[in-house]
Parts: structure tokens; C-alpha cells; sequence
């Protein structure tokens, strides 16, 4: 990658100090005018915030336009930080000055229909650019490591910046105080390698290696994190959203009482609102609001959260986000059979409906810190389900009494089935049960490409190993929340490429159902095998590697492709194909010449397969 060496001084020594962040163009108070967010903000800072938004906006844009709009944007605001306040320019929302800017500068790319609108219309319209925006600039790659130390000793702050450009610009919905934080890290990985470049026997590369998963991992996890969130708002709707978090904000904060927990759940649905509609001013002074109420309600909140209300503000959410679990009030009765017993119950159930549901469903998750909040909102659709049945005229009088034996059955099912995964995980290890995963989705998802198929199997793999250590009680919320992220990932992709009616029905019908719905899936009855050509599977010297991961990666592809050309096989049939390969590879690594024998016992081996197929 060629470096730019324009020189773009931003200091970070001040991020961990930001007290405040701008609202959007619908909040004209002066608290929130250029000239108040420059003060609070300080001028590293607001120019760095500015380089974002319009990475994020404008993706096609240069670095050099970025750096522009910034300084003419920041320059604006420390005016009328020091005097000219009565300027009329001064007292615009930074959001509609910013997009004005913009708006001044020539030939840049996909802004012109935008601009000749007026706001708020021409707000949406770049907000929609956003949203169209994924895939438009090519992924980023790391630049050769001596190169890199040398850009970063000759231009330091310069290729700080225009990491931030380039990170913003590939994700153009990643919350601006996580790229702030990632550009931290990403400088003290420079300094930490390049610092002891002239020592002979520093490896570079190895440096770079070893240090960059710092920089990159929160890049990965915010932005699937919130990409996940956003997907289950626009697929299933607030009503979702909002029962999704009363159940997490209830197992954080056990001891806070309904109204609290339900003002928090209302905040944060605004929160991802704004956030998923790409307004990242209106998103970061939302978040900045939950935050400074959570931290001055400790309290009646947590009390886990004490360290990380005393961080920076950069790094405080992070902290509260993955806080343990406050303990459970003392005296709190492990049951919940007033929702089932009191004679009253229908009468509540038909003059409060979702108010009434809410209460269930925080009395019951903040009991159950050992659930998973995607099981939970199955057993609040489970007591809802009940309550209509058994709240219908003539209903038995015993109805309700059911409930809990349905309510057992379907905790063991989950419980049963974690298990028996974990079972399985530890007896067969990583390889072995990530080809499980394989036979299983390459059948429920054939459409999928080798690289998808081996990509999501890797993933859910990860979390048998993260998960399957932990106790039981930690087991459950780690591995279905875990999942729950792999398995909106390929419903996200069936959005964008449909893969088949049976994924389809189960990402689109409950996103409470949505795992064990796939994981009840069998063999795509509708899909046509691909039919034996020469190219299906090509055997050649490379299967001689003696790198483990790549030659196990290989197996890893033949094993879609005999899948995918016959889906039906049975473990006996394929047992005896695979132990024909490895010994086809084992006389065929130690011939001369190899790809002779790979070129006369490939086909051997293909014939002799197909015919055990048939049999």
C-alpha cells in the first residue's frame, strides 16, 4: 500500500479525556453548538472526529479532502469557541455545518444528488450513502513492516491519521470513540516494533504479527457486534430489540427495579435507532447519556461497574458492556409462580399485554443469570403463548398449571443440546469437529461456497472451544449468545443472496427461535448435487504440504465438493473414501515424479469412489 505522506498533526494524548460528544442536527441548544463541542472536545480531538465523519460519509473521498474538510471545519469551530458567537454560522448544528462543507468541496464521489437537497432530507440522503457504501473501497492490507517503520519515523502522526481514515472509511457505521480507541492501540503497536527496529534481532514481521490482533479484534467484534444488533432491528423490529435487552439489562443489574431497568431499555432502542440509521453525532451523545446515567446510579444499578465508571469515557463503555453479572438480591424467591397462579392474571394479561409480558420476563431473567437471553425470550414467547391459550373462554381451570412442566422440558432440550455439542467438542477436537459442522451445514446449506461454509464452521469451532471449558453455568449464555452472532452473520447473507427456503424460514420467522429452528434444518431437498466433472476434484503435488492447517484446509474443500456432489452419503461410504485418499496421498507423496502419480491415481480413485456411490 502506498503511504501518504501528507502531514496531519493529531495528538491523541487528550482522547481519554472527552467529556462530551454532539448531538445531531435536531438538537439546536447552545450546549451543543460548534463553539461549546470545541471546548469540550479540544481541537485533537474535533479534528479527528471530523476525519471520521466524513470517511464515513464521503468513502470515496481522498485523504487530502479529509484533511481539508477537517481544518476548514475545526477552523470554523475555534472562531466561534473564542469570539464569534454571533456569527450565524456558529449557531448551526455541527452535523448540518459539516455536510455544508462537504457540499463546497468539487468532484467528489456519489454526494452530488445529496447536496441539492435541504436538510433534513439531504442528512437522510448521505446517511443512505452509508448504507450503500459496504464493499465500495477494497479491504485494507497491511503495508510491507520496514516500510511501515519507515513512514511512521519520518510522518508518526500523519500515518496515525490516515489509519483512522482508512479504518473509518471501510466502516462507515463503526462507533467513532471505537476507531479513537483502536488508533490508540494502533500507535503503541507502531512504537512498540518500530522502537527497536535497528536491533538486529527484532523480526518485524513477527512484531507486526503478534501485536496487531490488539488493533484489529475490536475493529472485528465492535463492528459485528453492532451490525448483529442492527440486523435483528431491521429484520424483527423494536418490539424484539427492546425484549432482547430488557432480558440482558435484567441479568446485568439484578438489583435495579423494573422502572429502572425499563427506562434503560427505552434509552438504548433510541440508541440503536440512531446508531443503525448511521447518525453517529445523535449515536454518540445518546451513548454518552446512558453512560453518565449508569455511572452516576451505581447505587441501584451495580455494583460491578465501579472501575469502569472511574475509566476514560473512551474505554468505559467497553468495560461496562463486558462487566460480570451483578449478584442477585439477597431473598430474591427463586420462582415466579404469581405469573401463573394469581386468579387475576388473565385480567392483567388483557389490560396490560406487552407491560405485563416485560414484568414476566425481567422477574425471570434477573433469577437466571445462567441463561442464555436468547432461551429466555423463548420462554417469555412460551408464557405468552400460554397466556393466550389459557386466558380464551372455557379454557380448563388447570391451564396455566402446565406451563411449568413445558418450561422444564424445553431448558432441558437446550441444556441437552450444548452438552452434547461440548461432548462431542472435546472428544474430537478442533479438526475433527469442525468436519462434523461441516457434514451437517454443507447438507442444510449447500449454496454456500467452500470458503463461507469453512469460514462459519470455523467460527462456531472457536466457540466450543471458548465455551465448552467454562462451568455450567456459564456455559449457556457463552455459547448461544456466541452462536447467536455466526448464525445472524449467514442470515445477513442470505438477505443480500438468498441461499434457501429453509434458511429463509428461519432466519425471517423468530429471532428468539432462530437457533434451534437451523439447527433442525436436514438436507435441502430442492438443491441439484453437482454433477462429477474433472474439475469437481483435482488432486496435485500441494496435497503433500507439510503444513498441517493447509493441508487440512484442503481435505477441508474435497469434503464440500463430495458433499455437494452427493449430499445423501452415508458415514460408512465416506469412511472408506476418506481412508482410499489418504493412502492414494501417502503412495503418491512418496513417488517420483509426484504430480505423475497424483495425475494417474486421482482418476482411479474418483472411478472407484463413484462406484461405491453407486452401490
Amino acid at each position: 500500500m502506498k503511504w501518504r505522506t501528507i502531514i496531519y498533526v493529531i495528538f491523541f494524548v487528550s482522547l481519554t479525556v472527552v467529556q462530551a460528544l454532539p448531538r445531531s442536527y435536531r438538537d439546536t441548544e447552545g450546549r451543543n453548538s460548534i463553539g461549546h463541542r470545541f471546548s469540550q472536545l479540544q481541537e485533537n480531538n474535533f479534528k479527528a472526529i471530523a476525519v471520521i465523519m466524513f470517511a464515513q460519509y464521503v468513502p470515496g473521498g481522498t485523504f487530502g479532502k479529509a484533511v481539508k474538510v477537517a481544518e476548514d471545519v475545526t477552523g470554523l469551530a475555534r472562531s466561534c469557541a473564542a469570539a464569534a458567537r454571533d456569527n450565524p454560522d456558529c449557531l448551526k448544528p455541527l452535523d448540518r455545518i459539516f455536510l455544508d462543507k462537504i457540499c463546497q468541496e468539487e468532484n467528489l464521489p456519489r454526494v452530488t444528488d445529496c447536496c441539492a437537497k435541504k436538510d433534513p432530507e439531504r442528512n437522510d440522503c448521505f446517511l443512505s450513502l452509508k448504507n450503500s457504501s459496504r464493499g465500495f473501497v477494497s479491504p485494507f492490507e497491511r503495508p510491507n513492516a520496514e516500510a511501515a517503520c519507515k513512514n511512521h519515523s519520518q510522518h508518526q502522526h500523519s500515518l496515525t491519521g490516515y489509519f483512522i481514515y482508512e479504518v473509518s472509511r471501510r466502516h462507515p457505521f463503526l462507533y467513532a470513540p471505537t476507531i479513537l480507541s483502536v488508533a490508540l492501540r494502533y500507535d503503541e503497536m507502531m512504537k512498540n516494533c518500530c522502537g527497536s527496529a535497528e536491533d538486529p534481532t527484532q523480526d518485524l514481521e513477527e512484531c507486526f504479527r503478534r501485536q496487531a490482533p490488539k488493533v484489529v479484534k475490536p475493529i472485528k467484534e465492535d463492528g459485528l457486534r453492532q451490525e448483529h444488533t442492527c440486523g435483528i432491528l431491521k429484520k424483527f423490529g423494536e418490539r424484539t430489540l427492546k425484549a432482547l435487552k430488557l432480558v440482558q439489562i435484567s441479568q446485568r443489574f439484578p438489583k435495579a427495579d423494573f422502572v429502572t431497568v425499563n427506562k434503560l431499555v427505552l434509552d438504548l432502542a433510541e440508541m440503536h435507532k440512531e446508531c443503525c440509521r448511521g447518525d453517529m453525532l445523535d449515536c454518540m451523545h445518546r451513548r454518552e447519556d446512558i453512560l453518565h446515567y449508569v455511572c452516576t446510579n451505581q447505587d441501584i444499578l451495580s455494583s460491578k461497574i465501579k472501575k469502569c465508571c472511574e475509566k476514560p469515557l473512551l474505554q468505559r463503555s467497553e468495560c461496562i458492556v463486558n462487566a460480570e453479572n451483578d449478584d442477585k438480591p439477597a431473598g430474591l424467591s427463586p420462582h415466579v409462580r404469581e405469573f401463573i397462579e394469581d386468579k387475576g392474571i388473565c385480567e392483567r394479561f388483557a389490560q396490560e399485554k406487552d407491560a405485563h409480558l416485560a414484568r414476566f420476563l425481567y422477574e425471570y431473567s434477573r433469577r437466571h443469570p445462567e441463561f442464555s437471553a436468547q432461551m429466555l425470550l423463548r420462554i417469555g414467547k412460551g408464557y405468552e403463548d400460554l397466556l393466550k391459550e389459557c386466558c380464551q373462554t372455557g379454557a380448563p381451570d388447570n391451564c396455566c398449571s402446565r406451563g411449568e412442566e413445558e418450561l422444564k422440558k424445553h431448558i432441558y432440550e437446550t441444556q441437552s443440546v450444548m452438552k452434547t455439542s461440548c461432548d462431542i467438542y472435546k472428544e474430537k477436537g478442533d479438526y475433527y469437529f469442525q468436519n462434523e459442522l461441516l457434514m451437517s451445514f454443507t447438507k442444510k446449506m449447500p449454496q454456500l461456497s467452500p470458503a463461507e461454509l469453512i469460514k462459519f464452521t470455523k467460527q462456531m469451532t472457536a466457540i466450543g472451544s471458548k465455551c465448552c471449558q467454562l462451568s455450567q453455568d456459564k456455559l449457556l449464555p457463552c455459547a448461544e449468545e456466541n452462536l447467536d452472532l455466526v448464525l445472524g452473520e449467514i442470515c445477513r447473507r442470505h438477505l443480500s443472496d438468498p441461499i434457501n427456503a429453509g434458511v429463509c424460514h428461519c432466519c425471517s420467522s423468530s429471532y428468539a427461535f432462530r437457533r434451534p429452528c437451523l439447527g433442525k434444518l436436514e438436507m435441502d431437498e430442492n438443491y441439484v448435487p453437482l454433477p462429477l466433472t474433472p474439475g469437481l476434484f483435482t488432486f496435485r503435488e500441494d496435497l503433500c504440504t507439510t503444513e498441517e492447517e493447509k493441508l487440512q484446509h484442503k481435505k477441508q474443500e474435497m469434503l464440500i465438493s463430495l458433499l455437494k456432489h452427493r449430499p445423501q452419503i452415508s458415514q460408512e461410504q465416506l469412511s472408506s473414501i476418506t481412508a482410499a485418499f489418504s493412502a492414494m496421498r501417502e503412495r503418491c507423496c512418496s513417488a517420483e515424479p509426484r504430480a505423475a502419480c497424483f495425475g494417474t491415481e486421482g482418476p482411479e480413485l474418483i472411478k472407484r469412489s463413484e462406484k461405491m456411490l453407486s452401490a
